[in-house]
């Protein structure tokens, strides 16, 4: 079977994805972020657009199980807007969860068994009926179809893999042997990438087909380096937080990078994930903002090559599953 990638709609051939933003999110609650809820399919279909008029023909919906994530209303807004949208199964790290949130509890094998479920039957219209119903419905697209994920998430904490982070990572690994999703894994701070890599690559999963977010939270281009020589793609989404790093600071890490041999391994997401930040929540900077205003300085600074294969040709060989 030739290699698709799964979008919310459909299987599509990876080259008509187009431009991706590689990590962004339309929903998502979390006890971590108090006040900053995506929950409204409005405001979210609107912030889509925005992303849309500024360059980009699709994106990752980063939200994993259990933390508001809403695929029939991505499958909608995808469908209204025309951009494509990956969706996200998984386990984020063990902070988004409350302690007495009924997943803790669960199991690799049952994991492995939703994550599974999630890509190839479908993900559950809410979330929570996995713990209050014995039925569970199916998100359904506006054509009636199930809405399927196409990448599998994972996270680690700073500097340690919980137990319930290893879990989630073997769960993972299971799910992708079983149905080739490529893995997304939430590194804190950049930090224990090596460690994640070596914990998935035990149990199965190669690093050319893992995504390290926020990898550059961590500016160091001989680890950078050091990682794309394992194959792992490194996920840049660290824009517009000059409380933390400069978009300046950015520019000069990729431009290190790209010079040591490895502009074939990042991909460009901005993360934003915050109502606060999104202009059709009332905030600011936006979803437009990777496109409208970094880009063009990334351009400036490494070529439009370069630029095309971290937008274009590098999600489109990451992001595809063979069944």
């Amino acid at each position: 079977m030739p290699a698709v990638v799964r979008t919310v709609l459909s299987d599509i051939a990876p080259a008509l994805l187009g431009r991706v933003d590689y990590h962004e999110h339309l929903f998502q609650v979390s006890p971590l972020l108090p006040g900053d809820e995506l929950d409204d399919e409005k405001a979210s279909g609107e912030e889509a657009a925005l992303l849309q008029a500024s360059g980009f023909e699709a994106m990752v919906d980063a939200t994993p199980f259990g933390l508001g994530r809403d695929p029939a209303a991505l499958a909608r807004i995808s469908a209204s807007t025309g951009l494509r949208i990956v969706a996200t199964t998984g386990r984020h790290r063990e902070a988004h969860y409350g302690d007495d949130h009924p997943m803790r509890v669960w199991t690799t094998d049952r994991l492995a068994a939703l994550f599974i479920a999630d890509i190839t039957r479908g993900m559950p219209a809410d979330d929570a009926e996995l713990f209050e119903a014995p039925e569970v419905s199916l998100a359904a697209a506006p054509d009636g179809a199930a809405v399927r994920a196409g990448l599998l998430k994972g996270g680690a904490d700073y500097w340690r893999i919980s137990p319930f982070e290893r879990t989630t990572l073997v769960a993972v690994a299971e799910a992708h042997r079983a149905t080739g999703a490529p893995v997304m894994v939430h590194l804190e701070f950049g930090t224990a990438a090596h460690e994640v890599l070596d914990l998935l690559a035990a149990e199965g999963v190669s690093a050319d087909r893992v995504v390290l977010a926020h990898a550059d939270r961590d500016p160091d281009p001989g680890l950078h380096v050091s990682l794309a020589e394992r194959g792992a793609h490194l996920g840049y989404d660290g824009f517009a937080r000059p409380r933390t790093r400069s978009d300046a600071e950015l520019l000069a890490l990729t431009i290190a990078v790209v010079e040591r041999g490895a502009r074939d391994r990042i991909v460009l997401g901005g993360d934003v994930a915050r109502r606060t930040r999104y202009i059709a929540y009332g905030g600011m900077p936006g979803l437009g903002y990777l496109g409208e205003r970094y880009l063009p300085r990334l351009r400036d600074a490494v070529g439009d090559d370069v630029v095309h294969r971290m937008l274009v040709t590098t999600p489109a060989r990451l992001l595809t599953l063979s069944l």
